[in-house]
């Protein structure tokens, strides 16, 4: 599908504008949804304000269609694509997880391998379980101080590429929750001269696009694909979301696919906060996220001051796994007070009436973006200061490894819908695991569909759950048991 040819006005909001001389028409509805404008359901009106549900409405001639956009919210679409420097774009309203699964059904098939890194979010691998698709995981380098995951080394994403020259795409974090960013440039370059995509999980670096001195970008890198989570440090609403794609990529194509599985009755709430959201960040994120960068230097400096914690950044860089850093990211080191990051999180929480993103078994992060103000900062720092007073202690014992390299033994696929049986978590070891295990957030998966269960892994999971981390994945809510394959 060739890209319609017109001057773009990127003041202009086109949902948004089309929903407000809606809302002054006064329609009299008798379509869906069943609410009619909040009227039939007062408390719901109450709870979200007049303005809000009025324009919950459902698709029709003046306002478009998500599933096949020929007017306002195609405008839409195109303004986000010039405004990111894609070739074209998509409104995603099932968040960035359905970009992120859009990107990998629109390259990969049954059996197709597919180079990744093993740190990923595990919306990559539900897609490897709806398509079939093969990981070829690249293992990342872990930094042992932080015991965290870092980015793709060049040499590995060369020697994967070389050892599997039949895979279809390789997919890079850009960056990764902790805000390491491999050099994406570098494996555009090489994946494309193999004659694969390059598909990008963007969705904590939407600020890449408006923010001065940031790392690069997919789309400036030249990736295929992208997919970014406008609702994370953009300012849209939560579940929204973009996915760009590159000039190589069948546009007709890639919307087939997003209609697989996305909503026919998207959501004109979620569609107008993407809408608003691109025009301010195009007029507005370049001086908005300049002050983030500024503030974040601070709370780095302040919290590196109070001693026993290590706010890192920049200096991590090494030009390969961490090839540049998120500015903006205010990752936290906990450890070294005695303290595991889910502990000071639930501290903050519980005792200060502080939310963070979430905490690790060594480390938190503080997610900063356009909403933040520097009085909520000075409370962070002073909070972290008064913990690390009261409950330091010893930190001998606690574990310090974030990732375990796997095994894979079968395709997630297969091991998602193979045979299987329920046993006891600590009598799985050796088996085969045929669903996800993870903390979330982060959201990437400890254990993921056909791969080894072993007694590393198993203390990680019970050393998880003593801490108080958010376990998800399993059958078993409580995590006693794991289904295995039989």
């Amino acid at each position: 599908m060739e890209r319609e040819e017109k001057a773009l006005d990127q003041h202009k909001a086109p949902i948004y504008e089309a929903l407000q001389n809606f809302r002054q028409m006064r329609v009299v509805p008798f379509d869906v949804p069943g609410h009619k404008r909040g009227r039939g359901n007062p408390e719901l009106t109450e709870f979200l304000g007049k303005q809000c549900v009025s324009i919950d409405v459902n698709s029709m001639k003046p306002l478009d269609n998500l599933c096949h956009p020929v007017s306002v919210i195609r405008e839409a679409e195109l303004l986000a694509a010039d405004a990111f420097g894609a070739a074209d774009a998509f409104l995603m309203v099932g968040g960035t997880t359905s970009s992120v699964q859009s990107m990998v059904l629109s390259t990969c098939k049954r059996g197709d391998k597919i180079i990744l890194p093993r740190n990923v979010h595990r919306s990559v691998i539900n897609a490897l379980v709806l398509c079939g698709a093969v990981p070829v995981y690249v293992n990342p380098e872990v930094d042992n101080r932080l015991g965290i995951s870092l980015g793709m080394q060049r040499e590995q994403v060369a020697r994967a590429i070389s050892e599997n020259p039949d895979a279809v795409a390789v997919l890079v974090n850009n960056p990764t929750y902790y805000g390491i960013c491999s050099d994406l440039r570098a494996i555009v370059k090489m994946a494309h001269d193999a004659g694969m995509y390059c598909l990008a999980d963007e969705a904590h670096g939407t600020h890449f696009y408006f923010g001065e001195g940031m790392p690069v970008s997919a789309m400036a890198a030249g990736a295929d694909m992208a997919a970014v989570s406008m609702h994370k440090s953009g300012g849209s609403l939560t579940q929204s979301s973009l996915l760009l794609i590159g000039p190589n990529m069948n546009t007709g194509y890639v919307r087939q696919i997003i209609n697989l599985t996305q909503t026919t009755s998207g959501s004109y709430l979620l569609m107008s906060s993407l809408d608003i959201s691109r025009r301010n960040l195009v007029l507005r994120g370049k001086e908005v996220f300049a002050k983030v960068v500024e503030m974040a230097n601070y709370a780095r400096e302040e919290i590196n001051a109070i001693g026993g914690y290590y706010a890192f950044g920049e200096e991590l860089v090494n030009g390969d796994s961490i090839f540049a850093f998120d500015p903006i990211k205010l990752s936290v080191h906990t450890r070294d007070i005695g303290l595991a990051g889910i502990e000071v999180y639930d501290i903050l929480r519980d005792e200060y009436d502080i939310q963070i993103e979430f905490g690790d078994i060594g480390n938190i992060l503080a997610y900063l973006s356009i909403g933040d103000r520097s009085q909520e900062l000075e409370r962070l720092v002073s909070a972290l200061a008064e913990i690390r007073r009261r409950y330091q202690r010893d930190s001998s014992g606690l574990l310090n490894q974030e990732y375990i390299n796997p095994k894979v033994v079968v395709s997630p696929q297969e091991a998602f819908y193979a045979n299987k049986k329920s046993v006891p978590l600590r009598e799985s070891e050796g088996c085969v695991c045929s669903e996800f295990v993870m903390c979330y957030p982060p959201g990437i998966p400890i254990l993921a569909p056909g791969e080894q269960i072993t007694g590393e892994i198993l203390d990680y999971i019970e050393y998880a759950k003593d801490k108080g981390c958010s376990m998800t994945g399993p059958e078993d809510p409580e995590i006693l048991y794991l289904n295995v394959l039989e």
